[in-house]
Formats: structure tokens, sequence, C-alpha cells
């Protein structure tokens, strides 16, 4: 079987026994609602129950565990706020409507729409850099 993260292993390895979640729980002693977290990587089995479970799906505690981890989601660096980028994004959203209004109305001048346009689109750019650098 390809490497793949144990919630992943633990269904398809139920599925080629023609295992439901409610039969294989039964088997286990936890709930259906565990063995749909487990596969979900929501959750992990307990680790004593890892060679019960290996033996329930038919294969050794070695074949089973050897899947590889989900990759945790990359944190933020501490202390960081997203405040400051979904304010620009804020600011640049807000020129791209003004800019569009006062087109609409006839109200704006070329020159001012540029420079509303610049300033939205520079404050975009800053929000995307976020992280970067």
């Amino acid at each position: 079987m390809e490497k793949q993260t144990l919630g992943d292993m633990i269904a398809a390895l139920r599925r080629e026994r023609q295992l439901t979640q409610a039969e294989l729980a039964e088997k286990m002693g936890v709930t259906d609602k565990a063995v749909s977290k487990w596969e979900r990587n929501l959750s992990c089995p307990d680790l004593s129950s890892i060679p019960r479970l290996a033996e329930t799906l038919g294969v050794g505690v070695d074949e089973l565990i050897q899947a590889k981890a989900v990759p945790a989601r990359p944190r933020e660096k501490a202390g960081a706020s997203p405040l400051p980028s979904l304010i620009l994004t804020g600011i640049a959203l807000a020129m791209g409507a003004a800019v569009t209004v006062l087109a609409f109305l006839k109200e704006l001048d070329m020159c001012s729409g540029f420079s509303m346009l610049g300033i939205g689109l520079f404050c975009l750019a800053l929000s995307g850099m976020k992280g970067k650098g």
C-alpha cells in the first residue's frame, strides 16, 4: 500500500474488509463517530488500541503505523494579528468601490481615479505580502 495518512489507511483497509464504520467501531469498542474522526484525521485511535485495530483490519502493527502523519497547518508567528492584513484589504476594496461609484456618477477626474486605484493596489499588495520574507 502507498504511504498515506493513518486515517486514509484505516478507511482503505476498512473498505477492503467490507466493514462499515459502525461494524469497525463495534469490534473496537468505540463509537462510529470515533471511527469517522480517525478516517478524517481529526483524531487518532488510542495507542493501546493500535494492535487490536491492526488485527481487526488484517494488517501488522508496523504496516498500520507506517502511514505518514498529517502535515500540520503552518502557524502564524507568535503575536501576529490578521488585523493589519484585513485593514489593508478593506482599504483596497473601499478604494476600488469609490473609483467605480465616482466614475459612474461622473464625479471623478482621471488623475484622482488613478491615484485612488494606486493606493488600493498598494494596500492589496501589502496585505498579500504578509508572512513572506
